[in-house]
């Protein structure tokens, strides 16, 4: 059987002198933006880490406007459809790349669920210890204390974004959904007013582009990537679907859930 998998591999065009220069000068105005927000975000925490502690009611809004002045300086066209989940819950979405992070950041004040190994990635690992995101190991002998973990960060406000795929994809296909995380959903420290909201995120790629343009996957370097988007002048869009958010309890284990939200993450995606 083909899969997505078996498809020819990314060719980026190559990328001329003018293009490249470009891309390094918005490159380097995106840093800016970035850093100077993280900047700005660590001084208002030792403000409000005193006062609030972990419940954090004013750094999510300095992340959200520096996502949203992020996709503003890519040139990428930004939709979004829906409104996110106004009260305790999770967020789960399907991941294609980098960019979902600026995309997902931009329309709502979430916190991202991560693997470990992120927290040691140069500049992306300190960005995502400062915004407040989870690290987990997909390890059977942390399941208790990470269930732990996110009880007490949704109880404390969060909503936490998780990536039920477990890896990026090409932006065309949605994987299957894995259940293990969504147990900690089922918790009964959480109460009945538990709530998942499916989100897609779709990309359509600027014109005479391979239509996955902006997915980043399987063996893609970072850099490459970077500056093929960069220095790109016209750009596609990004478009958030927010579905209907479900009560935890009104389904009889993770795996029920979990294929409830990948049959609605998937359903937007209409060149599957």
């Amino acid at each position: 059987m083909t899969t997505w998998r078996d498809a020819p591999p990314q060719i980026l065009q190559p990328i001329g002198p003018l293009a490249r220069a470009f891309g390094l000068l918005r490159g380097g105005v995106l840093v800016a933006v970035v850093f100077g927000g993280l900047a700005v975000l660590l001084l208002v925490r030792l403000i409000e880490w005193p006062l609030f502690r972990m419940k954090r009611p004013l750094t999510p809004w300095i992340t959200q406007g520096v996502c949203r002045a992020a996709l503003f300086i890519l040139g990428i066209h930004y939709r979004v459809h829906g409104h996110p989940l106004g009260r305790m819950g999770a967020v789960v979405a399907n991941h294609s790349s980098w960019l979902d992070i600026f995309a997902l950041n931009a329309c709502q004040r979430v916190y991202f669920v991560a693997k470990a190994e992120v927290a040691g990635w140069v500049g992306i690992g300190w960005l995502a210890r400062a915004t407040g995101t989870v690290f987990i190991r997909r390890d059977p002998r942390e399941a208790a204390a990470q269930k732990a973990l996110f009880e007490q960060r949704l109880k404390a406000g969060h909503r936490l974004l998780f990536f039920p795929e477990g890896t990026s994809t090409d932006g065309r296909h949605v994987l299957h959904f894995k259940s293990t995380l969504f147990s900690a959903f089922f918790n009964g420290g959480l109460g009945r007013e538990m709530r998942v909201q499916p989100v897609s995120v779709i990309y359509r790629a600027p014109a005479g582009e391979d239509p996955r343009f902006y997915g980043w996957w399987g063996d893609m370097t970072l850099g490459p990537h970077l500056m093929a988007v960069l220095s790109r002048w016209r750009q596609g869009e990004v478009e958030v679907v927010f579905h209907a958010p479900v009560r935890v309890e009104d389904f009889a284990s993770r795996k029920a859930l979990a294929a409830h939200c990948e049959q609605e993450v998937r359903s937007a995606l209409s060149f599957e």
